[in-house]
């Protein structure tokens, strides 16, 4: 019987065996090559056998800087800081590790060993693939984490305060500056339109600086009569004026002592207070009425206005003294509309608070939600928090709807309310209800649709109607 020769003999025997195996060696350089990953191949003695030219782009290292050298001599000299190889030849197993380079880049680093046939090793293939732009991501998303836990914890701080939502990205740049200052005893000076929220910084500020456990006095500058406005401040003696308190009565500056003052509205103080208030600033110490002996005072001064206090030097209405004195830290906080942000989570935080309290289940539509976002707030935070309200009690289902918002009702209150007019509260009344139910109509074009949006049967929507507009007619001639 004739023995078959071996197959590689039908091919032209030994000589084509070692072409083959030269193109096989030429293809997978060709791959090892073309991989985007680093390679790394040493043998079994940890020396160093190819790299390719991602590896070179990652490392920073030339082949030659590597190539035929052993790796325990370049982790010696520093060249290699990390070895997986090393790793992987002690423990016959794959390794897998995070390494940075001389480039700034890092790399995962995965050393995988070859066995003969009696468990030792003959090779390492180390796979080096770039992770910097990922491990940026990573520590940007840790950042970020890390600000928006610390200005949670701001906003739990003020003990469920649910006015000072920090969303905006404007927001956010304002509190970290306020975080700056809280701990320490320097004058703050908060300026903002009305209603943006001033009382609720000045109250953080008070509730995490070194001061916290001592009395937090508000003082509305613009609510106490100028005839008045000294005795509240800094008290007087016994017997300074008629009808004064015969035991004499403490300012509101003593009451602060150690603690925290709260001057709103600070633009309305008289110019005989102002001087008065700098000599606090300066020298520590207030002057009851009818004393000739200065008090020594220890109070850190939070003030806060929604008037443009230069132009007002410039009016000569405001002490410029006073005012660098007061400016030592100037915050100022963005209205409403520059904080977009910041809108829908407040919106939905008062529905929540109302929902809570009245055991409903009420939520804005998405259209509502638009309207919201678009609308300019003049009246700032505090309006939103009347639009809110009003609207849940104006929808007559679970969903607070855009005809429940009523925006330009809210513009012209806010308007009203900033004039400082008096009002006349049954006429305002009766004058929103009357805008409601045109607007209702308006908005569903006939009597049975829009009287269900406002929650009243058909009846009453036209009797009202009828009233109303009867009545604002009468007023108009």
């Amino acid at each position: 019987m004739k023995t078959r020769e071996p197959a590689y003999y039908e091919n032209g025997g030994p000589n084509n065996l070692l072409i083959d195996l030269d193109k096989a060696r030429s293809v997978l350089e060709v791959v090892i090559e073309a991989s985007y990953d680093g390679i790394y191949i040493t043998d079994g003695n940890a020396n160093t056998l190819m790299v390719n030219t991602s590896y070179e782009i990652i490392s920073g290292l030339k082949r030659e800087q590597v190539v035929g050298k052993n790796m325990r001599d370049l982790v010696a000299h520093d060249i290699i800081n990390q070895s997986g190889t090393l790793e992987a030849i002690r423990t016959r197993q794959s390794i897998t590790l995070e390494q940075e380079f001389q480039t700034g880049k890092r790399a995962v680093i995965t050393s995988t060993p070859t066995l003969d046939d009696t468990g030792e090793v003959v090779m390492v293939m180390t796979n080096v693939r770039d992770i910097t732009e990922l491990h940026e991501l990573r520590m940007q998303l840790r950042e970020n984490e890390a600000n928006v836990s610390e200005l949670e914890a701001m906003r739990r701080e003020l003990l469920g305060d649910s006015e000072l939502i920090v969303r905006d990205n404007s927001m956010v740049a304002m509190m970290k500056m306020v975080d700056r200052v809280c701990k320490l005893d320097t004058t703050v000076l908060l300026t903002g339109e009305t209603g943006v929220g001033k009382d609720r910084i000045a109250s953080y500020i008070y509730k995490e600086s070194n001061r916290a456990k001592e009395r937090f006095i508000k003082v509305n500058c613009g609510a106490i009569p100028a005839t008045l406005i000294e005795s509240e401040l800094f008290g007087y003696e016994r017997g300074a004026f008629t009808g004064a308190n015969k035991e004499g009565k403490m300012g509101l500056f003593e009451v602060a002592d150690n603690g925290t003052i709260f001057l709103d509205e600070i633009g309305e103080l008289p110019l005989e207070m102002q001087v008065k208030l700098l000599r606090v600033l300066q020298e520590g110490e207030i002057e009851r009425i009818g004393s000739n002996k200065p008090t020594k005072v220890d109070v850190r001064v939070i003030a806060a206005t929604n008037r443009n206090l230069e132009e007002m030097l410039k009016e000569k209405t405001f002490r410029a003294d006073l005012f660098y004195r007061l400016n030592v830290f100037p915050v100022t906080i963005p209205p409403l509309r520059e904080r977009p942000g910041d809108i829908l989570s407040l919106a939905q935080r008062f529905l929540e608070e109302l929902n809570h309290k009245y055991g409903m289940k009420k939520r804005l539509t998405p259209a509502a939600e638009d309207v919201l976002l678009q609308y300019r707030w003049p009246g700032n935070v505090r309006e939103l928090k009347n639009v809110v309200e009003r609207a849940m009690i104006m929808s007559s289902t679970d969903e607070v709807m855009v005809g429940n918002l009523f925006l330009h009702v809210a513009s012209a209150e806010a308007q009203l309310l900033s004039s400082g007019e008096g009002i006349d509260l049954k006429s305002a009344v009766e004058r929103m209800e009357l805008d409601y139910i045109n607007h209702a109509y308006q908005r569903w074009g006939n009597v049975r649709d829009a009287a269900k949006s406002l929650g009243m049967d058909a009846a009453t929507f036209v009797r009202k109607r009828k009233k109303y507009q009867e009545k604002h007619t009468a007023l108009q001639k």
